[in-house]
């Protein structure tokens, strides 16, 4: 793998398996946070907001991948071992217990040192790990846990299917979220809640507690976003596809119809490269071109086009434009230069240590050209940066 984290064209379904960006050749990187704290998913030992990007308690150069839910969060060594802070009311830490928040990073009751890849949801957490089994635990009223019953659980537990072949994993940050994942194969699975058609399967209402395959099928499938009531993945021969709730024109098929199996974005093309898939009824994406689009509600700034008026029913480009986009995370972005960029609703998520709403994006005030990986939640922010300018 090249030091730069320019995918190389072509070999994607090796070096992006996530929605975030994700390397299992990267060496140590410090761990930095942002943004509300009421249940301590900053990891820094208190409830106190941050405004500006902080270290967290635990410290270290080793952390590899970042993910955040909606107030918890969780992080990958690069020994492997995971570690997570937070809410923890439905044992979403998976350290075997379920009433008190951690203010500090832990590591779950299973323990090990193989995990991989980490996906944070609502009130639960999907991981998988290298010997590429998936795991699941924390709440569970809507079958997401993937285990065929809606029973809660602190430890985590394999799916209903089991084997060894899951690649990777996406968990909604909504409340009563869905999951989908990708296994080596190609195919690609979801469960959990169904209310808009977010699964993919030709139904809606019905929600599913074991992992299904999308109505459309194929063993072409790359990577997957699930986010507010909508999923959206690409396949190996670079086309969008999206599905789910559409009222403000989150699925960019230039429609506010839902739909219930996948379809492509009205602009087409065979040349998407990542997508993010966000809480506010946002979709963004970054093409092989290294431009950024976005899609969707407009509301609170969250498409970075210089307005906060009319939802946008097709991609369009934010307002900084440029080729150089590397990694999205809802509204958030890295450039190949590894500057940070954020945008959207005022407040100590933007991580700039002002109140301002941003209109378009801006770099956060801790600035740099060291950033590898962000991941942004509905009230926090986590990312990982290099210890000395790259």
């Amino acid at each position: 793998m090249p030091n730069e984290f320019n995918s190389p064209e072509g070999d994607l379904e090796n070096y992006f398996i996530t929605e975030s960006w994700l390397v299992d050749q990267w060496i140590g990187d410090e761990l930095w946070a942002w943004g509300l704290n009421d249940y301590g998913y900053l990891g820094i030992n208190n409830l106190i907001n941050r405004s500006t990007p902080v270290t967290t308690l635990a410290g270290g150069n080793n952390w590899k991948q970042v993910s955040c839910g909606n107030r918890h969060s969780a992080v990958i060594k690069t020994d492997g071992s995971l570690w997570l802070w937070g809410r923890n009311d439905f044992g979403q830490l998976g350290d075997n217990t379920a009433a008190a928040q951690r203010l500090t990073p832990i590591t779950t009751f299973s323990g090990g040192n193989n995990w991989k890849q980490v996906s944070c949801g609502s009130n639960n957490t999907t991981a998988i790990k290298t010997d590429g089994t998936l795991w699941t635990w924390g709440y569970n009223g809507v079958g997401q846990l993937g285990d065929n019953t809606v029973i809660n659980r602190s430890t985590p537990v394999t799916t209903l299917t089991g084997g060894n072949d899951w690649k990777q994993v996406s968990s909604s940050t909504s409340t009563n979220s869905h999951i989908a994942a990708i296994k080596t194969d190609g195919t690609l699975w979801i469960w959990g809640l169904n209310g808009q058609g977010q699964l993919g399967n030709n139904t809606s209402g019905s929600n599913i507690f074991t992992p299904v395959t999308t109505f459309s099928g194929g063993n072409n499938w790359k990577q997957v976003s699930c986010g507010y009531l909508v999923t959206s993945a690409i396949k190996t021969d670079g086309t969008l596809w999206t599905w789910g709730y559409n009222a403000y024109g989150q699925l960019g098929d230039n429609t506010t119809t839902n739909k219930i199996t996948p379809v492509t974005t009205f602009s087409g093309g065979n040349n998407w490269k990542q997508v993010s898939v966000g809480t506010d009824h946002v979709t963004s994406s970054i093409k092989t071109d290294g431009t950024l689009w976005a899609w969707g509600r407009n509301v609170n700034f969250f498409l970075g086009i210089g307005s906060n008026t009319n939802n946008r029913l097709t991609p369009v480009t934010t307002f900084v434009g440029g080729n150089n986009w590397k990694q999205v995370s809802r509204a958030s972005a890295i450039k190949t230069d590894g500057t940070l960029w954020i945008w959207g609703t005022g407040g100590s998520v933007l991580g700039t240590n002002n109140s301002s709403d941003l209109f378009t994006p801006v770099t956060t005030f801790a600035g740099g050209n060291n950033w590898k990986q962000v991941d942004r939640g509905g009230n926090h922010v986590l990312a990982v940066k290099t210890g000395v300018d790259i």
